[in-house]
């Protein structure tokens, strides 16, 4: 199927992931008009990139219709993409349905590990109300399987076969 990549952003450092009971952090989220992916280790350039062996939010996914969404809902016209800190904003992607699934993105594969769950630092970087509307649509997170490139713009996207789960094996 054909879907679109609208933006990409990497981060040099975490403002909420670590901060529990500390005041935010002020790493900035920097758009980019590519970035290189890298297997089992990350975007190169994001805070994420070699953060610990199998790490299951190696990249981070959100649906553009969702961030178009909630700019309506919340009445926050002037949201910017970047205020969720996920790093690859689509569109025509079922990203919930992609959970458990390997997939190819712009001929990166992938496997999407787990919903990038919204937290209540939401509250203060988008809107308040923001992490309860979110629940069930905060994105996808994923492992990166190949190395490659990503670039805004219309890509393909395939869902490939299931990867077997080792512990389900057993």
């Amino acid at each position: 199927m054909q879907v679109q990549i609208h933006q990409i952003y990497v981060s040099p450092g975490h403002n909420y992931f670590g901060h529990h009971g500390q005041p935010a952090g002020e790493n900035p989220i920097v758009p980019v008009d590519r970035v290189t992916c890298r297997a089992g280790r990350g975007l190169e350039g994001d805070r994420f990139f070699d953060y610990k062996p199998d790490y299951k939010g190696q990249v981070t996914f959100f649906a553009w219709e969702v961030y178009e969404a909630i700019k309506r809902e919340l009445n926050v016209p002037e949201l910017s993409a970047g205020a969720f800190r996920r790093n690859v904003l689509v569109s025509g992607m079922d990203l919930a349905a992609l959970i458990g699934r390997t997939f190819r993105l712009g001929g990166v594969d992938f496997e999407g590990t787990a919903e990038a769950k919204p937290c209540y630092w939401m509250e203060q970087a988008v809107a308040p109300g923001a992490e309860a509307w979110l629940r069930g649509q905060g994105g996808l997170r994923a492992k990166i399987l190949s190395d490659g490139v990503l670039v805004p713009g219309p890509v393909r996207c395939a869902v490939l076969e299931p990867r077997l789960n080792p512990a389900a094996a057993g």
